[in-house]
């Protein structure tokens, strides 16, 4: 249903509406940086307002505002908006003479009939759409057609020289690669493979299908299990059928595949059975350094017939100069797109989105202020952001990343702020992806000083880390954090907090019931809030540049584009 609500918001963009901002804070210029909670959270300071964030959240959450889908009116209303916040608080054009940088996108609605024909040494067989497998196509093209491409197993489909690990000891040029989900050391149960039960990029199915792409195979599939997964195949199966999107290949150096998509478990059995081979063991197999990819000895031959559209939504930036290195910069980013109207629904049809994601958003405007009413500008730039089709695959900050304002190996840190948390002040803050790098070293004292403690996030096997705007950052490098108030409420300890987060997460989330409650308990935000301004003002002031920690897999990268920018 989410994909129907993003197909039917992708229409022509309608004209520009009237903002509603809020009037303007007397706020004092003070580069003050309190060291003690706020009393009932209710401030961090003169330049972060409890009340003004929550203006913020109930405009861009509206009704009037009718979910933030990109293509409609939603969208004018939230960037007009953004870009009047940006232009009160003195905010220069962040792209150019522009505080707007349009992210064009292609939208592929594959012909759903569309079967995976096998030839084993014996016959024939039939994969179907939906109950088998599913597949796709990025490349843009009407119809995609692979013929006779042999099937070799390659395990997790892995090439980390970092961790000593390489599935790709063949040449699989023209060849569909069969994968397993995660990571080796998810199903191993060894803590020294990779992360052991925390998922790293190598175990997201998009890596599978880069990487694939990059070795130049025709196609990748890769085998679903629920566990390996964090979901169950019906997730899988909604989320491939309709409408899919994507840059255009011409904006976007990522490599694509003509093909790729998954088997479910059954059928990936069915197939490694009939040709002579036990999933099971091979899986098992697949655990240990030095396994050796298995020819299957099945050919794949498919046709994928499309419907291909155009369109394009709005990324808008705010830029803070620097006062001495103007030329790079510490970036605050957050989505502002959400899911739009369902008209199908009987009464309110609005996904309002307060939580996901006005509230990041709210809280980027927030952390401005504070930044604009400082005594001086910081010594290097600040960049604040508010980027497009997170819901439709991180594609505003893909675009921002493929086509920078400034270049990656001068982008310092990347701060993401999505869905804060609203039950109250916290023992703990989160960070998604703790171990990563050390902006958690600069993160933790500052936590402390408000008497919290950093914490992973819950289900390390699901790799929540890549799944929000920061995780395109991170990709090229830059290191990038996203962190927020945990459960350990200080009224009502985890038990009250984790009854938040299941009501969030069965109740509101990508649901029209995420709405602005007058009930919220904000304190908890606003100790966020000071603690990532706090965070990003260490940042800009220093000359210093955090990396990640070593042995993380975009170590490498950032190394790389920090040696090309410093070299004469």
């Amino acid at each position: 249903m989410m994909r129907s609500l993003l197909l039917l918001a992708l229409c022509a963009l309608l004209t520009a509406c009237p903002s509603h901002a809020p009037p303007p804070q007397d706020a004092a210029k003070s580069d003050e940086i309190m060291d003690e909670p706020p009393p009932n959270g209710q401030a961090t300071g003169p330049e972060i307002s409890a009340e003004d964030f929550i203006s913020h959240v109930r405009v861009l959450a509206s009704d009037e505002f009718e979910g933030r889908a990109p293509g409609t009116k939603g969208e004018e209303l939230t960037t007009a908006y953004l870009r009047d916040q940006f232009k009160r608080l003195g905010l220069a054009p962040g792209n150019g003479d522009s505080y707007f940088q349009t992210v064009p996108m292609v939208r592929t609605t594959a012909d759903e009939s569309v079967a995976l024909n096998l030839r084993y040494a014996d016959g024939t067989d039939t994969l179907g759409y939906g109950e088998q497998m599913v597949v796709g196509t990025s490349s843009g093209q009407t119809e995609v057609s692979i013929a006779d491409s042999e099937m070799v197993f390659l395990g997790y489909g892995v090439d980390a020289p970092e961790a000593e690990w390489n599935d790709y000891s063949v040449d699989v040029t023209g060849k569909t690669v069969v994968v397993l989900v995660n990571d080796p050391g998810f199903h191993a149960g060894d803590s020294e493979l990779f992360q052991g039960q925390r998922m790293t990029y190598y175990g997201r199915w998009s890596y599978k299908f880069e990487e694939a792409a990059r070795k130049g195979a025709a196609a990748a599939l890769v085998i679903h299990d629920d566990a390996g997964a964090g979901y169950g195949w019906e997730v899988v199966r909604n989320s491939w059928s309709g409408p899919q999107f994507d840059l255009p290949a011409e904006v976007d150096p990522a490599p694509r595949l003509p093909m790729q998509g998954w088997l479910s478990g059954e059928a990936a059995r069915q197939l490694f059975a009939r040709s002579g081979h036990d999933l099971a063991a091979l899986r098992a197999a697949a655990n240990k350094r030095g396994f050796k990819p298995v020819p299957l000895g099945v050919t794949l031959s498919a046709t994928l017939h499309n419907e291909v559209a155009t369109a394009e939504s709005n990324n808008v930036l705010g830029l803070l100069r620097g006062r001495e290195a103007p030329d790079e910069v510490v970036v605050y980013l957050g989505h502002w797109d959400h899911l739009g109207r369902n008209p199908e629904l009987d009464g309110d049809g609005i996904y309002n989105g307060a939580i996901d994601n006005a509230s990041g958003v709210a809280g980027i405007l927030e952390i401005a202020e504070a930044f604009v009413t400082r005594a001086q500008a910081p010594r290097r730039s600040v960049l604040f952001m508010a980027v497009t089709l997170e819901e439709s695959g991180l594609l505003g900050s893909k675009y921002y990343v493929a086509n920078p304002v400034f270049p990656m190996a001068k982008t310092v840190a990347a701060v993401n702020l999505d869905a804060m948390h609203m039950p109250g002040r916290t023992r703990d803050m989160v960070v998604v992806g703790l171990g990563n790098s050390e902006l958690e070293d600069l993160l933790a004292p500052i936590a402390a000083k408000q008497d919290r403690v950093l914490r992973p996030e819950s289900a390390l096997e699901k790799g929540f880390y890549y799944r929000s705007d920061h995780f395109n950052f991170a990709k090229a490098g830059v290191p990038a954090i996203y962190a927020k108030s945990g459960n350990d409420l200080r009224e009502g300890g985890t038990v009250a907090g984790d009854l938040w987060a299941k009501d969030y997460n069965e109740v509101r989330y990508h649901r029209v019931d995420d709405e602005y409650h007058a009930g919220w308990n904000v304190s908890g935000v606003m100790e966020d809030l000071k603690a990532l301004f706090v965070l990003g003002v260490q940042l800009a002031e220093s000359d210093t540049w955090p990396n990640w920690f070593e042995g993380n897999e975009f170590r490498a990268t950032r190394e790389a584009s920090r040696a090309e920018a410093s070299s004469p």
